[in-house]
């Protein structure tokens, strides 16, 4: 198997941003680790800075992974368009309540991306304009992709509908 392309490096103006924060590369994809206050603005000027595709946002689980100090890792995937370069922004957040504000107003395409890592891990995105189900029935009241949920869930199933296929 070969090794992908390399990517272009980053520009400086980019690079600079990240001072101070955990920067770490591997086969030419660049990741950074973003303190939750400081990622909206962040997120906000590597748009500016031609980082135009909000790929995707996911959420890794860390509960009882050797190491973690942290519970949720919150992964912001980017690509430029124009430069070819794709970067990983990754936010590590907690329990009780884990939130961080919305990047709504920045990526408009994130607004069901969010709701989908609200639906399945219980991550409150601040100031979200529709912040609700998205996969799971509202009446349900877990988050199944969390590592507490347990496989056969919690009885949230036992008073749903069963729908037949003469209905359905």
């Amino acid at each position: 198997m070969t090794d992908p392309l390399p990517q272009p490096a980053l520009p400086e103006s980019i690079a600079a941003r990240f001072a101070g924060l955990d920067v770490s590369a591997f086969r030419g994809q660049t990741r950074v680790v973003v303190p939750a206050a400081e990622a909206h603005g962040l997120l906000a000027a590597l748009r500016a800075e031609g980082f135009d595709l909000l790929v995707d946002v996911t959420c890794v689980d860390y509960l009882e992974y050797r190491g973690a100090t942290r519970r949720y890792g919150l992964v912001y995937l980017l690509a430029s368009t124009g430069g070819g370069q794709r970067l990983t922004v990754r936010v590590f957040l907690d329990d009780p309540q884990p939130a961080i504000p919305t990047v709504v107003d920045v990526w408009p395409g994130a607004e069901w991306l969010e709701r989908e890592v609200w639906d399945m891990f219980g991550i409150r995105f601040e100031g979200h304009p529709d912040l609700r189900r998205l996969l799971m029935p509202e009446a349900f009241t877990a988050h199944p992709l969390r590592k507490d949920y347990p496989l056969q869930g919690r009885g949230e199933r036992h008073n749903f509908p069963v729908l037949t296929r003469d209905e359905g």
